[in-house]
């Protein structure tokens, strides 16, 4: 693993934010965002192209769930998108540039890229995204499941490191990820139910450093730090039991 990648791997990554399985902190928000930050863990988070080409961030491609206001988040701006309510909380979806500003290099932020079927349909999301991070002091890393904006992204050249989300068990599946390989993947995020496998097993002994998703139980943990190398995880305070602690002890 190169010094440049180490940020990946040196903490654990408070998926979607150090939020409260939505209670009260919810997912994708500012105040989860905070709540990571003044935790120490890295930042994963989702972030989806606004109708004016501004990237926000924000998970589903309904806005449903999260706003109770059924649409395609899409089709909104993203000073529209920043009136709305996530979860009736004082939250609102942020901009990627609202978090790059709280964020501003204390923790390491790992963002995913979600892309939609359609030829054109994100054309443009790539280098806005890019645009968006021009001048970013902090250790950023960009990844996607979609291979179309990897592409993009190392087109327009990326000077972050890329990462291929993925999941799968199957032969079929391994194939199209070492697809995705060939453009040039820094390091990939899988899901940790679908370890261990030959594909994983063969991009580590490359040095490609792996992390999970999403961890929510100590039985998701322990797969992590056996085949893998960092989770992501939500619904628990990972500082409260790391198992990899306990056995340097017992050393």
């Amino acid at each position: 693993m190169t010094v440049k990648l180490a940020f990946l791997t040196a903490q654990p990554v408070a998926h979607r934010g150090y939020h409260d399985m939505n209670h009260q902190i919810w997912e994708n928000t500012l105040s989860a965002f905070s709540r990571a930050i003044e935790a120490g863990f890295a930042i994963e988070c989702d972030v989806q192209l606004a109708a004016d080409s501004v990237p926000v961030v924000f998970h589903d491609d309904d806005m449903a769930r999260l706003t109770g206001i059924k649409g395609d988040v899409r089709e909104k701006t993203s000073a529209e998108l920043g009136l709305l309510s996530v979860g009736q909380t004082k939250d609102r979806i942020p901009t990627l540039k609202q978090l790059l500003k709280l964020c501003a290099g204390k923790v390491p932020l790992v963002i995913e890229l979600k892309g939609r079927e359609g030829e054109g349909v994100d054309d443009g999301f790539a280098e806005a995204v890019l645009e968006d991070l021009e001048g970013y002091e902090g250790p950023v890393a960009l990844m996607s499941f979609d291979h179309h904006l990897l592409k993009d992204l190392k087109k327009a050249g990326s000077p972050w490191p890329l990462g291929l989300t993925a999941e799968g068990d199957k032969p079929e599946e391994f194939f199209r990820h070492d697809e995705a390989m060939q453009i040039g993947i820094d390091f990939i995020s899988y899901h940790y139910g679908h370890l261990p496998n030959s594909f994983i097993d063969a991009q580590r002994k490359l040095s490609i450093p792996v992390i999970t998703w999403t961890v929510r139980d100590e039985n998701a943990r322990a797969i992590t730090y056996k085949y893998a190398d960092q989770m992501t995880f939500e619904g628990f305070d990972p500082r409260a039991s790391d198992p990899r602690e306990s056995q340097s002890a017992n050393a």
